[in-house]
């Protein structure tokens, strides 16, 4: 009879330094970093968890051997794990959304600003939901809080309502697939939107990770960057009611186009909230 030999576990600790190399040569910000958590992603554990592991059984390292080939050909980390956290949300993340970033909780930090009354049973609407991310993060804040997240794209649209199942959120948060807010009742207290912001031609600059594998329609502001913003400068006087505020995120160098587009609508600009890195990014408007 055949001897069958026993799988032989992989030690953590070569494949770590092998797989830091590989991720370095290839580009990757933080490699020992992001090799460790595809490694904890393989094993099913967290980066403590990690520390407690001396080798890999057959079955992770084959998930390890896997996943980091996905990351060596720059598929985000987010999409390879399925999750990305954002404010105090775990939200599923798939390739048909933007991940969320946290240059985006600029626009959560805003609202809290401007509206401090956390009681208040405010309609919110998020244009653009992709994850829910923003709309999400505005109910777990505001308990008597309302909202309806919109998105062109049905498969976004479903992530979102599965987001807010997911962080309890669900009898709070109607998900909608239609174009801006075609099919929305209004007027609102709140209206969000990370709208697409990045010039036509700068997109073939972007980062790899994110030109090669974030929908590019989630990206794409036309020729100037500017063609959503135009859109929203025309529906924000009917979206808001009177006393709402809209928050909506910006790029990077458009923090004096976009208030002029929304002043030429009629609308009062509040603030130009930096994010962390200084950017302008939060504009905050009302009627």
């Amino acid at each position: 009879m055949k001897e069958t030999m026993a799988p032989t576990p992989a030690n953590l600790r070569m494949l770590l330094s092998n797989a830091t190399t590989r991720l370095r040569n290839a580009g990757i910000e933080a490699p020992q970093r992001e090799a460790r958590l595809l490694a904890a992603h393989a094993a099913g554990t967290d980066l403590a968890g990690l520390l407690r592991i001396d080798v890999l059984d057959d079955t992770a390292h084959a998930m390890f051997t896997r996943v980091l080939a996905r990351r060596l050909n720059h598929e985000p980390m987010a999409y390879i794990t399925g999750q990305a956290g954002f404010w105090s949300l775990d939200l599923a993340v798939s390739p048909a959304t933007l991940i969320p970033r946290a240059d985006s909780e600029t626009l959560i930090e805003a609202v809290l600003h401007h509206l401090p009354d956390r009681t208040r049973p405010l309609r919110v609407l998020d244009i653009g939901t992709g994850t829910g991310c923003l709309v999400l993060a505005v109910l777990a804040e505001y308990p008597h809080a309302t909202g309806i997240g919109t998105d062109i794209n049905p498969q976004a649209a479903r992530l979102a309502a599965c987001n807010a199942m997911r962080n309890g959120l669900g009898s709070r948060c109607m998900t909608l697939c239609c174009n801006w807010a075609d099919a929305t009742g209004g007027p609102f207290d709140l209206v969000l939107s990370n709208p697409p912001y990045i010039a036509h031609a700068e997109l073939s600059g972007l980062m790899p990770d994110v030109v090669e594998h974030e929908p590019i329609r989630a990206l794409d502001g036309g020729a100037d960057g500017l063609v959503a913003y135009r859109a929203l400068a025309a529906d924000l006087p009917t979206l808001l009611a009177p006393g709402g505020i809209a928050v909506l995120e910006l790029g990077i160098g458009q923090d004096h186009s976009v208030p002029a587009l929304m002043q030429r609508s009629g609308l009062e600009v509040m603030e130009v909230r930096p994010d962390l890195g200084g950017t302008g990014r939060a504009l905050v408007i009302k009627k």
